[in-house]
């Protein structure tokens, strides 16, 4: 039984091998947890994913819309050759007999529309937006804000039928005959009157942007501290007063709920087209017909024959991709620029 006992040599040999397999294990997951520590920033790792994941659809957003550019400005590359600056500034859209495009007839009309609804519908919406949330009594507000809501859910071309079969008729026989009897020397209501036109364009986009501009308004001026109208009555203001001081602080939101009706009023396709009268056409006339770029790709797209035809239409929505860019970022310059003068 002597040969089979263990010295204590032998014992200490083993301890001190299981401690240092020990160590060397311990120090290994150290370098493992520092690491993990230096890549997670001493952060939660359901934090860290949840961070590069929304990190991931930001970024896809942005490629999404680099991705939509380079694809209408590689299929309108043999318009952008052979046409060059001159589509931007031609006058003439002649497809089919002289195969000549200008878009420039559709450009001023996709402005021109555009600034006209904007001029009917934002002091109209701000008064709305004023009353619901200033003024209107309890009982009154809530149908008003919903009738407000629906009408900014009507699909488009529900508002075109209208368009075609209650504007246009009261427009050709009543509104533009006054017009013209009253301002029979105005560039702008001379011509015959169709009741099809700029003028109905404008008035049906003004429509649609109103409930928009009416219902962001509100929502805007509802955000203003109501620690500040009761500091206002409090110095003695009147209610006239009170409501100058809400407009003052609610600009920025306000200019916000403006520039998104502009992006719905440029962008409207079906509406406009079942009323503009559809002629690529500059005319000072606001009975005039007319066109706009998203009516041109309305009508035409699906009757382009030829590869430069089928070009200049997507060059034509690759200018109203871009101008609708432009107009955002112009946007966001305003809203920055009142930011900074009002903190």
């Amino acid at each position: 039984m002597a040969m089979f006992k263990r010295s204590d040599t032998d014992v200490n040999g083993a301890e001190t091998l299981v401690n240092v397999q020990d160590f060397l294990r311990k120090k290994k997951e150290g370098k493992k947890n520092s690491f993990l520590k230096k890549l997670l920033k001493n952060k939660n790792l359901g934090d860290v994913f949840f961070e590069r994941l929304t990190l991931l659809f930001a970024v896809l957003v942005f490629l999404l819309v680099i991705l939509m550019v380079w694809e209408m400005y590689s299929n309108s590359l043999i318009s952008i050759k052979k046409i060059g600056w001159h589509f931007l500034i031609g006058q003439t859209w002649d497809p089919v007999l002289r195969q000549i495009f200008g878009a420039l007839p559709a450009i001023y009309g996709t402005l021109l529309s555009s600034f006209l609804a904007l001029l009917i519908a934002v002091p109209l919406g701000i008064s709305v937006a004023v009353f619901l949330s200033e003024l209107s009594p309890g009982w009154l507000e809530k149908p008003l804000s919903f009738l407000t809501e629906l009408l900014a859910g009507i699909p488009s071309v529900i508002y075109g039928l209208w368009g075609i079969f209650v504007l246009v008729p009261w427009l050709q026989q009543t509104v533009e005959p006054f017009l013209q009897n009253e301002f029979p020397n105005s560039p702008f209501f001379q011509g015959a009157p169709y009741g099809y036109g700029m003028l109905a364009a404008a008035l049906i986009l003004s429509i649609m942007v109103l409930p928009i501009i009416a219902s962001i308004s509100r929502d805007v001026l509802r955000s203003v501290p109501s620690t500040q109208r009761e500091a206002a009555y409090a110095l003695g203001a009147t209610r006239w007063e009170v409501t100058k001081i809400v407009l003052g602080n609610a600009k920025t939101g306000l200019l916000g709920a403006v520039m998104l009706g502009l992006g719905r009023a440029i962008g409207e396709t079906m509406a406009v087209t079942m009323v503009i009268g559809n002629r690529p056409d500059i005319s000072a006339s606001l009975f005039s017909p007319a066109y706009t770029m998203a009516s041109v790709l309305a009508n035409e797209f699906t009757e382009a024959t030829s590869n430069l035809y089928l070009g200049a239409l997507i060059e034509l929505g690759l200018v109203l991709f871009i101008i609708t860019i432009i107009i955002n970022i112009m946007a966001r310059l305003l809203v920055w620029g009142v930011e900074r003068r009002w903190k």
